[in-house]
This record gives C-alpha cells, sequence and structure tokens, in this order.
C-alpha cells in the first residue's frame, strides 16, 4: 500500500512480552504508518523496556522507527514491574540477539510532541492514532505539558483498564493500577481536548489466544525471523502458565486499530479511583440506564465516556496477528 494510504500510528510501550506481539504487528503489517515508539516504565524497568523495543523493530526489519526513553516511575508512586509475569529481562528471558541501536536522543514525550506537532496541520486521515499499552505516564505528561500537540490526534486506542475484571489487583487492571493518576489525567484531558478515545481492556484482553502449536509453526517457518521471535513469545506464556494456549494481550488493540468491524465497543462514562484502599487504580465503568439512579448518585456521572470494549471477534483477531507476524500480509 503506498505511504500515504496508510494508517499513521505511534505506540507507547512498556515491553513486556504482550508489548512485543504488539510492536511486532505494528511494524509489519502493510496498513500502518509506524511513525515512533516512545517507552515508559511498567513490566519492566525503562532501560530494559528500551532495550527490548528497539530489539524487536530489529527483528521485524524496522530500524528506521524512532525509539524514546521515557518516564522511569509512575507521577506519585514507586515503580512496580511485572518480571513475575515477563521474565526478568521483561521480554521472557529469551536470550534473543539484542539490539546495537541507541534510542532517539529526545526524552520519550518530547518525540511524541514533535511527531504529534507535525501531524497538527495535515488532514483528519493523515493524524496520528497513539496506541498506549502501558502505564500512561507520558501520555499524561504529554497531554498537559504540550495540549497544543493533541491536534495531531486523530484518537487514542489505549490498552487498560476493564469494566469488569482486575489482574494486578482484584479490582485494577496492572497498567492503569501502575500509575492511576496518570490515567485519570489522561481521560480528563482528552474530554478537554476532544481527543476520541477507545478501552481496550481486560473484558476483550485475554480471548485472542494462539496455540503452542501455532507458535511452533511460526517458528518453523521462519527461524532467526520475526515469525520465531513471535512464535517464541507465546511458547514463553505457554510455559509460564501452563496453558495450551497464550493471549496476544496488547497486540489486541492494534489489530482493534487495523479492523475496528471486530470489536463491539459501548460509549461508556468512565472513572479512575485513586483513593480506595481495595480499589485503587479500578476503571469505574458506568452501565446505569435508568435516570432515577443516575439523579440521585451524589458524586454524579463521569464527565468522561469513552468507547469501551466489551466483546472481541477472537478467532478473527488471532488471524490478523497470525497472518501479519507469520509474513502473510
Amino acid at each position: 500500500m503506498p505511504a500515504s494510504h496508510r494508517l499513521p500510528v505511534v505506540l507507547d510501550v512498556d515491553t513486556g512480552v504482550d508489548d512485543a506481539c504488539a510492536v511486532l504487528l505494528a511494524a509489519m503489517h502493510p496498513d500502518l504508518d509506524l511513525r515512533a515508539v516512545s517507552c515508559v516504565g511498567g513490566n519492566a524497568g525503562v532501560d530494559d523496556v528500551v532495550s527490548n523495543t528497539l530489539t524487536v523493530l530489529d527483528a521485524a526489519g524496522r530500524p528506521d522507527v524512532p525509539v524514546a526513553r521515557g518516564a522511569e516511575r509512575p507521577l506519585l508512586e514507586p515503580a512496580r514491574d511485572a518480571r513475575h509475569v515477563h521474565g526478568q529481562d521483561g521480554m521472557g528471558d529469551l536470550d534473543w540477539p539484542r539490539s546495537t541501536r541507541e534510542p532517539d536522543g529526545r526524552h520519550a514525550v518530547e518525540l511524541l510532541c514533535d511527531v504529534l506537532l507535525e501531524a497538527s496541520t495535515k488532514p483528519v486521515e493523515q493524524k496520528i492514532t497513539l496506541v498506549p499499552m502501558a502505564p500512561l505516564t507520558n501520555i499524561a505528561l504529554l497531554l498537559r505539558m504540550w495540549p497544543q500537540a493533541a491536534a495531531g490526534l486523530r484518537e487514542i486506542v489505549f490498552m487498560g483498564g476493564a469494566a469488569h475484571v482486575g489482574n494486578a489487583t482484584a479490582s485494577a487492571e496492572f497498567n492503569v493500577w501502575h500509575d492511576p493518576e496518570a490515567a485519570a489525567v489522561v481521560l480528563e484531558a482528552a474530554a478537554e481536548l476532544g481527543v476520541p478515545v477507545t478501552m481496550y481492556g481486560l473484558d476483550v484482553f485475554y480471548d485472542v489466544r494462539v496455540t503452542a502449536g501455532e507458535a511452533a509453526t511460526l517458528r518453523s517457518a521462519d527461524p532467526g525471523g520475526p515469525g520465531d521471535l513471535a512464535g517464541r513469545l507465546i511458547a514463553f506464556q505457554c510455559e509460564r502458565f501452563a496453558t495450551p494456549d497464550a493471549t496476544i494481550g496488547d497486540a489486541g488493540a492494534v489489530c482493534a486499530v487495523l479492523d475496528r468491524a471486530g470489536l463491539r465497543t459501548e460509549r461508556l462514562p468512565v472513572r479512575v479511583e485513586l483513593a480506595g484502599t481495595w480499589s485503587r487504580g479500578r476503571t469505574i465503568v458506568d452501565r446505569r440506564d435508568w435516570s432515577g439512579d443516575l439523579a440521585h448518585d451524589p458524586h454524579g456521572q463521569a464527565p468522561t465516556s469513552v468507547d469501551v470494549a466489551l466483546h472481541v471477534e477472537a478467532e478473527r483477531y488471532a488471524r490478523l496477528w497470525l497472518d501479519t507476524v507469520g509474513g502473510r500480509r
């Protein structure tokens, strides 16, 4: 597809096994124009995140994509990684050849600002779809420090939150829980600045799955290439969780950008819980439909509404990912 017809995207990541799956998809799909990747501490420390991201882009044959180091820690709290899920290096401890490239010299927030300001004068189809798949620290800093950069955004599709479940705690999803203040700032700023937001959360996150057999096929068909890496990422999860298949996780948010028809969303008011002992970091998704309840709620309805993903065509998205990372697109 000609570059002028591809959808411009920027990823914000904490790579991460499933972030790696997402970076491969965004870097390799012919309909996406991956402009940049910004990194933030989350699944692993930010330096590991940068190294992992550069390594994945090298595997995908995309050394042209700038990668920048961003926030090391949440706005208020210490960093709390997820190496128990993602391995000590944050990317499955796969012993994959590491990139020797250096990241972009700009801070990630500066890189994001520059890319968005460049797009701000373009028609809407050339504006940037921002896909954060990590704690939202970089994005909160961006939208508060340089709100004018929002003119370059077409939309934000973020992996985070949930209407019904949690993983970091019984209430909260990891990306929002890691920096709930940042998530609250992003939702508020997006509403103020008129940026459409889609929340691809845990309600659909685990549904898009690839089998260990499909992972083995990827590996055998492309030894040393991106298919091999993709297969190893799935195999790591299958082994760690003792399951016959594994989620592509964050990559589902990229699938949603590519194929919105495979996702059912509902526009709903959303708040982030910042104070609860057991519920800090929970996304409070308001699904009430009776005006009497709403009128008598002492808190009022949340001022920010987003498109909340509630159902995904899982096999459709799994096939999209497999075909792309396997080189069949």
